[in-house]
This record gives structure tokens, C-alpha cells and sequence, in this order.
């Protein structure tokens, strides 16, 4: 258990507590969570995909469990599980179909068999979903009635909350965001899953590097060349700080980004009409602690403005707030939900 948080006294926890694992494709977080979303313990462990999905579920029920009796509790009074995993998925079933992330781990009962490990009751969703949720239930969406999510990493996540419960979908691939199309033309860019034009394709982790890296295949100047030219890789993070040096090219790139996202959000807000959206993920430029985060997040806002019908460019646009922990939260905050409608 991290020796860097505070926890929440279990004497102080409102029941029912619940587990939430949020799994990804180098670590799995667990947390135990309370009834108004309040984290009593919080664990991580490696994912180590290669070694197999009986493999990982068995690690993952011990790390429940350990967290579990670290805390000072019985199994019994952990109610159930919420479960996030990468898709695909097929949800009601249980079932991971083959999920990029998780190489090897396909069409597997994940679900259940952690059920079995654990000895409690698990509800599953996407790993998108679940941050989504998290923020909804305890973060940057608390108290609204719906909210949409993004999350903006190597590949471009979603998800769509409406009245506490999370939108899957008749396939279990609702709120797939980041494959709303955003460019119709025969030459627009490749997304990572093989179709064109999606927002991801624009507006990821990915899609920013290759579209500085054919500036820079270009000839454009930029003071990126020196630091890579010293041995730097090319990242968000190394553009995020050229940017903040006056960088043309990595500003110009970043706020290209936002626009890019301004137009596949203005298509979630005329479908959807939510409450709010959400901007969460590794790449949000430093989010509202930065100049830069607060610069992309208005540039957002203006080609939404620009867009969308004036009702609904109305829609607060704003950055999560539980960072990596909304994901294990969200996964416990939807067991939690899904519990009370039993």
C-alpha cells in the first residue's frame, strides 16, 4: 500500500465499501472505496500481460485481498468488486474479446474468474468508463446528472455517463469518442485501429508526435531539432516544454490538438447534450497548473464556441480532477451503482 497518500480511516468509512480494480497494460490499481467515494487504501501491482490472463486475475484477486486485510477489514464487509479493463469487451457477458493492451487474453471470462478469486460479487465495464464514472460520482462532474469524458493518452478514450449509469452500449462499445469521424476526406489520417479519420488519428499521444514529426520531416524550424539532436525522444511532455519556451512549432502543434478536440466535442455535445465534459489522461499539458493546460483547454472552448449551437456551447469543458485514482474509483462507484439496483 503507497506509503504517500492519506487514506480514509475505516472507522470514518460510510458503508457499503466496495474494491476497485482498474486494469492496464503495465500496472493494475486497486483501491478500496467508500460509499461517498473515498479511498480507505489504494495498492498497485505489474499487469505482466505476457504471462497470461489466469496469471494477472490471480494477482490481481491476492492484491484485493491483501489490500483488504491491510486496511483491517473482512472480506465480508467489502460488498463487491467494480472491475475496469482495455477493451474489447463484451460486458454483460463478462467476457474480454482481444484487447490491444492485453496481448493473449482472449475471448476470457475475466469477470467471473476474478469473482472466484476474490469470493465477491465484480461488475465490469471499460477501463474509460470507469474513470469516466469516477469523475462523475467524486471529481470534476460531481453533482451533475451527466457528463463525457475524454481521455487523452497514446490512444483517445471515452466515456458517457447519464443519470449514474455508464452509456456501453447494445456491443459494449459505446462512448468509443475517440472514433467519432472528425475528417472525411480519402487523405485523411489513419487512426491506430486501421479506420481514417477518427479523432484519435488527430488529437492522441500518437497522432501529436506524428504529425510534429512530419513538420520536423518537412523542414520546419524548431528548437525541438536540438533537443532531440542531444538524444531526447520526441514526446508531449519534451513539445509541452518547448511550447512554454515559445516554441512556434510545438505551440502551433498543441493548439492544433485542442482544435482538433473542439470539433469532436461539439459532435458529443449535439448527440448527447451533456452536463459537462470532462479532459483527463497523461496529456493535458500540465492541466490547469500550467499556462500551456489552461491555454489548450480555452483553445478547446473556442472552437466549440465557433461550432456547436449557442445552448450547448454553453457546456462547461473542464479538466478531471482524481488523476490515475479515477479509474479504480470509478470501477468501485459502478459495483456501487449496479449493487443498489439489484
Amino acid at each position: 500500500m503507497s506509503s504517500s497518500r492519506s487514506f480514509l480511516p475505516v472507522a470514518d468509512a460510510q458503508l457499503p465499501l466496495f474494491a476497485g480494480v482498474d486494469v492496464g497494460g503495465t500496472s493494475v490499481k486497486v483501491g478500496i472505496v467508500d460509499g461517498l467515494g473515498r479511498t480507505l487504501g489504494w495498492a498497485a501491482i505489474p499487469t505482466e500481460a505476457t504471462r497470461g490472463p489466469d496469471d494477472g486475475v490471480r494477482r490481481m484477486g491476492q492484491a484485493v485481498c491483501r489490500l483488504i486485510e491491510q486496511i483491517g477489514l473482512r472480506r465480508e464487509q467489502v460488498a463487491g468488486v467494480g472491475l475496469g479493463t482495455p477493451g474489447t469487451m463484451d460486458i454483460p457477458a463478462g467476457m474480454l474479446l482481444d484487447p490491444p493492451n492485453l496481448p493473449g487474453w482472449v475471448d476470457y471470462p475475466i469477470r467471473d474468474r476474478l469473482s472466484r478469486e476474490c469470493q465477491l460479487p465484480v461488475s465490469f465495464t471499460n477501463d474509460a468508463a470507469a474513470a469516466a464514472y469516477g469523475e462523475y460520482w467524486v471529481g470534476s462532474g460531481k453533482s451533475l446528472p451527466s457528463m463525457v469524458m475524454l481521455t487523452l493518452g497514446t490512444g483517445l478514450g471515452g466515456g458517457i455517463i447519464i443519470n449514474d449509469k455508464s452509456l456501453d452500449g447494445e456491443h459494449s462499445h459505446g462512448a468509443e469518442c475517440g472514433h467519432i469521424i472528425i475528417d472525411c476526406r480519402d487523405d485523411a489520417r489513419v487512426c491506430s485501429c486501421g479506420g481514417s479519420g477518427h479523432l484519435e488519428a488527430y488529437a492522441s499521444a500518437l497522432a501529436v508526435i506524428r504529425r510534429t514529426q512530419e513538420a520536423l520531416d518537412a523542414g520546419a524550424a524548431t528548437s525541438l531539432r536540438q533537443r532531440m539532436a542531444a538524444g531526447e525522444s520526441l514526446t508531449p511532455l519534451l513539445l509541452a516544454q518547448e511550447a512554454e519556451a515559445e516554441d512556434s512549432l510545438a505551440l502551433q502543434i498543441i493548439l492544433d490538438t485542442a482544435g482538433y478536440l473542439g470539433i469532436g466535442i461539439t459532435s458529443l455535445l449535439h448527440t448527447i447534450d451533456p452536463s459537462c465534459v470532462v479532459l483527463g489522461g497523461a496529456m493535458t499539458f500540465g492541466g490547469n497548473d500550467t499556462p500551456l493546460g489552461r491555454r489548450f483547454i480555452e483553445r478547446v472552448r473556442e472552437e466549440v464556441r465557433r461550432r456547436a449551437f449557442p445552448i450547448v456551447a454553453k457546456t462547461p469543458i473542464e479538466y478531471a480532477s482524481l488523476g490515475g485514482d479515477a479509474g479504480f474509483i470509478g470501477a468501485a462507484g459502478i459495483a456501487r451503482a449496479e449493487a443498489a439496483r439489484r
